[in-house]
């Protein structure tokens, strides 16, 4: 492994030299700093990542807690969209990402101590029971974290503007000549909390019905459920004209269940989804839906957590809430 000493012999000058010119000190002149940043480059210098924490008190490692309860992992396309926006911009900043867990092979630790363990510099929490007391441990600790899609007193977060998308699509549905309006929910979370609140307030202001009969709990990301669901409603002797989907995903389900039951979409009844997953428009008919913007949710999680590691006295908790996309699809049929 090529040493800071290696570059100082081969370029005649000291060791402190070549350390402040790698680290962009002012004292070495230009000339100087161009001429030892290319012969650690020839030479295949990489800076050691432990030594660099002991120097500066930081890792440069950023932490991912991340848990699917539906188990899909990163096969999840939200997630995995806004994780990889996430990781992309962190390393843009100079910071890896490691994921955090409350279990190390045989070794069972919780999550805050994983993180102690990792030693890294700040935590992302996406995606996971935030009302655990894995989550409450690292959200109490002195470890810089910001959350995605769940408030924190004191705490920031970045969170995807769940209850005006759900009334964009109320919106969308109910100009295209909608007022029976069914809606299966995603299980309980703040994140569905915000979306039946924004349905409910959508189609009061518009003067809906908001009929107890059609509002059925589901699950995210479940395209069983979803088409359990979906049957319970059409077998119904009332039934609605729209169907609203827990996600695109679970959109899924409800499409076999119309199928199977011998209708049609739009004709017969119409659907809208939310997330605007690529799927989403490669299905028949393509699914009205409302879009996350999950590169821009992703990066300004990365920009928070850093700026709150390298700037915590100037760097203020806050709620940044980020707007979406109405995708109009062929699902929902003009009356």
């Amino acid at each position: 492994m090529v040493s800071l000493k290696d570059i100082s012999v081969r370029c005649g000058v000291s060791v402190a030299t070549v350390s402040k010119a790698l680290n962009g000190h002012k004292d070495v002149s230009a000339a100087t700093r161009e001429r030892l940043l290319k012969a650690a480059k020839e030479m295949g210098y990489f800076p050691n990542s432990q030594a660099r924490a002991l120097k500066t008190n930081r890792t440069h490692n950023l932490g991912v807690m991340f848990l699917d309860e539906a188990g899909s992992g990163l096969t999840h396309e939200f997630f995995a969209k806004l994780l990889n926006s996430f990781k992309t911009e962190a390393e843009s900043l100079g910071y890896d990402i490691t994921f955090i867990s409350s279990g190390m092979g045989s070794n069972k630790m919780s999550t805050f101590e994983h993180c102690k363990y990792r030693n890294v510099d700040g935590v992302i929490i996406a995606c996971t029971d935030f009302t655990s007391q894995d989550v409450y441990e690292v959200v109490n600790g002195d470890i810089p974290i910001v959350t995605i899609d769940h408030i924190f007193d004191c705490r920031t977060a970045i969170m995807s503007n769940n209850e005006k998308g759900m009334q964009r699509l109320i919106e969308y549905v109910t100009d295209m000549g909608h007022t029976q309006l069914a809606y299966i929910q995603g299980n309980k979370s703040s994140v569905a909390d915000k979306r039946l609140a924004g349905f409910c307030k959508a189609c009061i202001s518009r003067g809906i019905n908001v009929n107890n009969d059609w509002m059925l709990q589901g699950d995210y990301h479940n395209p069983d459920r979803t088409y359990e669901l979906t049957k319970k409603l059409l077998t119904q002797k009332d039934r609605p004209t729209c169907i609203f989907m827990p996600d695109d995903y679970s959109a899924i389900g409800g499409y076999n269940a119309i199928k199977d039951l011998g209708l049609s979409i739009p004709d017969d009844i119409s659907v809208v989804g939310y997330d605007g997953i690529a799927y989403s428009q490669l299905i028949s008919p393509k699914l009205t839906t409302y879009s996350q913007d999950t590169a821009k949710i992703g990066k300004t999680a990365a920009k928070q957590l850093i700026s709150l590691i390298e700037d915590p006295q100037t760097t203020f908790t806050e709620v940044i809430t980020v707007d979406g996309e109405l995708i109009e699809g062929g699902s929902v049929k003009k009356l």
